[in-house]
């Protein structure tokens, strides 16, 4: 199983649309997961166009899009638990926050975004993962989303792309 992962798209203020680079690296996907902050509707049309989408709100969405998909969702892909939550909030770090926000649940990985910041990494038997942003990079060098495989484990990678569409290795 393949799972497509975006967050912080900030569409149209950040870019005018998904990047073709992500479209193309999502046309095979099986579920795709968008960690909030998508601003406009037309975000969930176009990922939808390609498969099942499962998206959460982030800080930055309109009251619209908040009541449409809420602050958090857990589900199950591949036989695998998975939290999403865009990780905004008062205090402690986006990272922190993500994982406060599913205390206590048994979670194969938690997804959340916020900062920007690309992130793969487990905590205990956890996976924690922010794929950055394909439309804002902010301070990082590079744009990225990320890939999710699920086999028999979850097999992770995040895709760092320049402003030209170019993956780099």
């Amino acid at each position: 199983m393949k799972i497509g992962v975006l967050s912080d798209t900030h569409i149209p203020m950040r870019g005018k649309r998904i990047p073709d680079i992500v479209l193309e690296a999502f046309k095979d996907a099986d579920h795709i997961i968008h960690a909030g902050d998508l601003t406009d509707l037309s975000v969930l049309r176009c990922l939808s166009d390609i498969s099942r989408v499962t998206a959460v709100s982030g800080n930055s969405d309109p009251p619209e899009i908040k009541k449409l998909l809420g602050d958090d969702a857990i589900i199950e892909l591949g036989g695998k638990k998975f939290g999403i939550f865009h990780g905004h909030g008062l205090f402690g770090s986006t990272l922190d926050r993500a994982v406060e926000r599913f205390n206590n649940k048994e979670l194969d990985c938690i997804i959340f975004g916020h900062s920007h910041n690309p992130y793969c990494d487990y905590h205990g038997k956890t996976l924690l993962f922010n794929p950055g942003s394909a439309n804002d990079k902010r301070m990082n060098l590079y744009y990225s989303f990320g890939i999710i495989e699920i086999t028999d484990t979850l097999k992770p990678r995040i895709v760092f792309f320049d402003r030209n569409g170019i993956v780099l290795a």
